[in-house]
């Protein structure tokens, strides 16, 4: 792993850019891609900074040729009240996530070091991306006149309403959110997102009931108030995709400088043999037949709703991939047992008659995704999972679990067209002819509904598409965004102790 003294050898000519990423596999996969992106397209040394343990694993995803540098921060989990090796959120229960991202403050001590040491040494970084958990980084980079930008992974439209909602609280009290009737379909406008109206039942109960002093208000109110002071942001979307996004987040930046430079997603990859297996089942059905099923890395859902789940799959017809991992209140690394945490010989049947798949734990979601016999995505609506399905063309059936992730099943069903939401939150009650009807919706080609959502996807896989193009003298959006912000980060360097500015 690159040291200071390493750090301070760049490509001939170079400057260091600086990634720090949020020690969070969704976090973690599109800052690989975007230091890959950099690589490819700048003469600058890049160089991502994080945990021991995840610089082992993204060292692991980068060709043996590479010239991006890995540097490690210390971090010591029990110094902070976490279980020892936990330096990434896929091995937390959800309580500990909220010390886990405020222990992330303790590398502000040695990025500063870091700092100090390259620019002593006449090799002062050209920029800092930061994830937006890590936008702390923006005071030492003002300290050392460093140009600084915000990568937000996250959408344009689900980000903006997210920002807006916990920016404007406490919502405990706001008399047009809590009205006498208690109408959990009743719209109300956000402050300062006039573009957008939300129903209180899009809202989970902690913008509805927190108090000024509320731990995650506090944390979101601080993190919101770096990303203010940062130079810019970068977003893991597409213009054309998200235009009222991105128009309301470059009214919020001092500078207007927004940035959509996606999609940063997964290329397919050689499949091991299990995987193969999934995808020779896949090769036997139809066309658009398949509904995919998964939740994400890092989610699961209770008992009584995997039951729910297992009928209405079955009874829908469709055949179906399902990445399935033990229920809420069983240890996720446990083997998955279906005679007790499915309906009765529902594995059997399916298999038997070939109509469905149980993934244990991973599945190769692009790979399935992009085949042609995938239907419909049935998904918790996390960004990157969004941005997968829409650049493959796939429609979504969304069940949005926290976050920002009804504001993006919002998007997909209100402003795109492309998604139809079956449940909202993970306490959601699941009913097994309501996923059925749901499924068979979506998965009818022929029925208004479901042709409409699959037209409509393809035309938005092809905007995507667009927004990467570059040949002939043409640049499609995406690419433009990458150039443009390397010559503003050029343009901004530091000049005799303060920014240069045009």
């Amino acid at each position: 792993m690159a040291s200071e003294q390493e750090l301070r050898k760049t490509k001939a000519n170079s400057e260091h850019v600086l990634l720090l990423p949020f020690m969070a596999q969704g976090h973690l996969i599109p800052t690989l891609a975007l230091a890959k992106i950099l690589d490819q397209r700048t003469p600058h040394t890049i160089t991502i900074l994080n945990t021991p343990l995840n610089i082992q694993r993204l060292r692991s995803s980068l060709p043996p040729n590479t010239t991006i540098q890995l540097s490690k921060l210390p971090f010591n989990p029990t110094d902070h009240g976490l279980p020892p090796s936990s330096e990434n959120t896929d091995s937390l229960p959800p309580h500990l996530i909220l010390p886990f991202i405020r222990a992330s403050e303790s590398f502000q001590p040695h990025l500063h070091r870091l700092l100090s040491s390259l620019c002593s040494a006449g090799c002062r970084p050209l920029c800092i991306i930061s994830d937006e958990f890590m936008s702390w980084s923006v005071d030492s980079a003002r300290e050392f006149g460093i140009f600084h930008s915000v990568f937000n992974t996250g959408g344009a439209y689900g980000s903006a309403i997210f920002f807006s909602v916990w920016t404007h609280l406490p919502y405990k009290n706001n008399t047009t959110i809590h009205t006498a009737q208690d109408d959990e379909d009743e719209e109300f406008p956000l402050p300062d997102f006039p573009e957008t109206t939300l129903r209180r039942s899009q809202l989970s109960e902690s913008p509805r009931s927190v108090e000024e002093d509320d731990p995650w208000a506090v944390l979101f109110r601080k993190h919101l108030s770096f990303i203010e002071r940062s130079d810019g942001m970068i977003l893991n979307t597409v213009e054309e995709l998200e235009t009222k996004g991105m128009r309301h987040l470059r009214s919020k930046n001092r500078w207007g400088r927004v940035w959509a430079i996606g999609p940063l997603i997964r290329p397919p990859s050689p499949l091991p043999i299990v995987e193969t297996n999934c995808i020779e089942w896949l090769n036997q059905h139809p066309p658009a037949s398949v509904v995919y099923i998964s939740f994400g890395s890092q989610n699961t859902i209770n008992l009584s709703q995997m039951m729910e789940m297992g009928k209405g799959l079955e009874a829908s017809g469709k055949p179906f991939i399902w990445v399935i991992r033990p229920p809420t209140g069983f240890d996720l690394n446990d083997e998955f047992r279906a005679e007790e945490w499915l309906p009765e010989g529902l594995e059997e049947r399916i298999a038997a008659r070939k109509q469905g798949v149980l993934v244990k734990k991973w599945a190769p979601q692009m790979e399935i995704l992009g085949h042609e016999s995938t239907g419909a995505f049935l998904s918790h609506c996390g960004w990157n999972s969004v941005l997968e399905s829409l650049s493959c063309g796939v429609p979504i059936i969304g069940w949005p679990m926290g976050a920002e992730q009804p504001f993006n099943s919002k998007l997909l069903e209100e402003e795109l067209g492309v998604g139809v939401e079956m449940a909202r939150w993970s306490k959601a009650e699941i009913r097994a002819d309501e996923v059925a009807r749901v499924v068979g919706v979506v998965m009818d080609g022929v029925s208004e509904k479901g042709g409409e959502m699959r037209r409509k996807a393809k035309q938005i896989a092809e905007v995507i598409r667009g927004a990467l193009v570059e040949e002939e003298g043409r640049k499609g959006s995406s690419i433009r965004a990458i150039e443009d912000f390397i010559q503003t980060a050029l343009s901004n360097r530091r000049i005799d102790g303060c920014f240069k500015t045009h």
